[in-house]
């Protein structure tokens, strides 16, 4: 992980790790992305929300070059939009897709050594923040669970030194006992590399996150501190459909 400091402006004023100015995204005839701007600070989690297919997996994919995007997008005050996805990664940017993306057919610490080849799954990090992956360090990703297969995901992506991650959606379909793990790993993660982590567990959002930038069709309509959101029924009704419930824990 990244123990970078923040970049710092010419004011002593800390940056934003990255920062959104007017961004759209078209496929064909559609306009998934309509002006999105938002900054994203050096330090915590950042949770992009929203309903479904408002634009926030969209809204990743442009920032490390998956999805055709217009307007600036700057990591620590450089330009990048137009840079290639690789170019991005090597820039800082790690990025945790929401299917995951392991390979199937190379065993736990072949899927880890294509980021790191000398370490793989014997690096520190790797039995600090995911344990149970050293013991299966011969094992067929295909064949590991759902959360193991997340655990894999995420642990290529901090093999690396990154400036931010990118995390979509990490505990989509696992059992609450996996949700807390991966919330655990998150929380620690976030202690010295920021993260914008899409997810529709308001109940980890509130465990975990600083502060939230929520969609609606393509545009920003809210930013603010995560306490302030999930602490209010009525707005977490208005602009995600949901109702925050006190009881549980992420």
């Amino acid at each position: 992980m990244s123990d970078q400091n923040p970049s710092v402006g010419g004011d002593g004023a800390v940056l934003p790790v990255l920062s959104l100015d007017d961004v759209h995204v078209r496929y064909g005839g559609s306009h998934i992305l309509q002006g999105v701007s938002f900054d994203v600070p050096a330090t915590g989690v950042t949770a992009l929300l929203g309903r479904n297919g408002v634009g926030k997996t969209t809204t990743l994919r442009s920032i490390i070059g998956l999805a055709p995007r217009t307007g600036r997008i700057l990591l620590q005050g450089r330009e990048i939009q137009g840079l290639t996805t690789a170019r991005i990664v090597r820039g800082g940017i790690g990025y945790v897709p929401e299917d995951r993306e392991v390979f199937g057919g190379l065993t736990v610490d072949e899927n880890l050594r294509l980021v790191d080849p000398v370490r793989g799954v014997d690096a520190d990090v790797v039995a600090r923040l995911f344990p149970d992956l050293v013991p299966r360090r011969a094992q067929r990703a295909g064949t590991l669970s759902g959360g193991q297969q997340q655990m894999v995901a995420l642990a290529r992506v901090l093999l690396r030194e990154n400036a931010l991650l990118l995390v979509d959606e990490p505990t989509k379909g696992l059992a609450p006992k996996l949700v807390t793990e991966v919330a655990d790993v998150l929380a620690e993660v976030a202690r010295t590399t920021p993260v914008l982590l899409v997810e529709q567990n308001l109940q980890l959002v509130r465990r975990i996150a600083d502060r939230v930038v929520v969609l609606d069709a393509g545009t920003v309509v809210h930013r603010g501190a995560a306490a302030d959101l999930v602490a209010d029924a009525d707005l977490t009704r208005e602009l995600l459909g949901v109702s925050m419930r006190r009881e549980g824990a992420a």
